[in-house]
């Protein structure tokens, strides 16, 4: 078995796993006062993914990891080379934990509306920039001889990166509508409907233009039906949006997603990391590799640990499959208040609030 190219496909299912869960979160954050009118149906949106949006970040945690064993090489590589875009997501999302775990902290309008915008600030950062970092990783960077990139920040700045970057904040905004349409009833599914169909607008001709561009300039001849499923994919979810069939439009738009990443991984293939410089000079799945050893050292771990991870993260959702509404958020006191209207959730939902046991129906 050549144990680098799998090792290859497992880390970009490991991505695609990331950005279609993760990518619901952000766009539920981007959207949160969009759809949240008042501190209830803020809590609403928030509670949507409160018991998972942790758990969809260890898929980032794994891929990472996973680069740093299989590819050492080009983990330093793009980390390097990346790092001020990379340091920027590992602070938003820094930001948008603690704004979860903070925003009930304090019976206050002004702390909540902070804590708020931290929210949307620490999902729109991230949204942003993954486009922008894999748009770089696909077009290439100046790596030298001696594997380091020595290019500089202006070199991020691109027409191409810069598309992938819009791209990716509205496709995932776009997901996050649509996944609130799911998740959620009464006032908050009715404007997350809205917001899809409008964010849609946008979305459709960018995704269009973004996997065209990556086919041509990057894809061969097996990426061409990536690139057609994950345009195709996204419209249908849009047309069943519209006619109110919010769990396959979920899936279609899951679907855009995940070969919208393959698309860019397969585009990358054999390379790891191209270099602008001298093609000679790239990172491939071969010379970035760890050693025979540590791959297969590895992948046994990998082959025990990874089912259990999936199996409790699938039994998570199952838990927390029904939808959350206004009725579920009932009138308390947050930490240290004295009464008043403010909200705290009877669903085990957002980790800000203590969890309650379900309730059923």
């Amino acid at each position: 078995m050549d144990l680098p190219v799998i090792w290859f496909v497992a880390i970009a299912i490991l991505w695609t796993g990331y950005f279609v869960l993760e990518g619901f979160d952000f766009g539920v954050g981007v959207l949160l006062p969009v759809v949240g009118r008042d501190n209830v149906d803020r809590r609403v949106v928030i509670n949507s993914i409160g018991p998972v949006w942790d758990g969809n970040e260890v898929w980032l945690i794994t891929a990472v990891g996973a680069m740093f064993a299989a590819f050492p090489a080009w983990y330093a590589s793009m980390l390097s080379g990346l790092y001020l875009p990379m340091l920027l997501i590992l602070l938003a999302l820094i930001v948008r934990g603690v704004a979860f775990e903070y925003r009930g902290k304090v019976d206050s309008d002004r702390w909540r509306a902070a804590w708020d915008k931290a929210i949307v600030v620490g999902s729109l950062l991230p949204a942003v920039l993954w486009g922008v970092v894999f748009g770089n990783v696909v077009r290439g960077l100046q790596v030298d001889a001696d594997q380091i990139v020595v290019g500089g920040l202006s070199d991020l700045v691109n027409p191409y990166s810069l598309l992938g970057g819009l791209t990716t904040l509205a496709l995932f905004t776009l997901h996050g509508a649509v996944f609130l349409t799911l998740k959620t009833d009464g006032p908050v599914r009715r404007r997350a409907r809205t917001a899809a169909l409008r964010t849609a607008v946008a979305t459709v001709p960018l995704l269009v233009l973004f996997v065209a561009w990556t086919q041509v300039a990057h894809g061969g001849g097996w990426t061409a039906p990536l690139a057609a499923l994950a345009a195709g994919a996204l419209v249908v979810g849009v047309l069943l949006a519209a006619r109110g069939r919010e769990g396959w439009s979920f899936t279609a738009t899951a679907t855009s997603i995940a070969a919208a990443t393959a698309l860019l991984f397969g585009a990358l293939f054999p390379d790891v990391l191209p270099s602008t410089i001298d093609p000679a000079h790239s990172l491939t799945v071969w010379n970035a590799a760890s050693a025979p050893y540590t791959l297969t050292v590895v992948s046994w771990v990998t082959l025990v640990a990874l089912p259990v991870v999936i199996g409790y993260q699938a039994w998570s959702y199952w838990v927390f499959r029904r939808r959350v509404t206004r009725e579920h958020i009932e009138p308390a006191p947050a930490y240290g208040g004295q009464g008043g209207a403010h909200a705290s959730v009877r669903l085990p939902a957002a980790r800000s609030e203590p969890p309650v046991p379900p309730i059923a129906g």
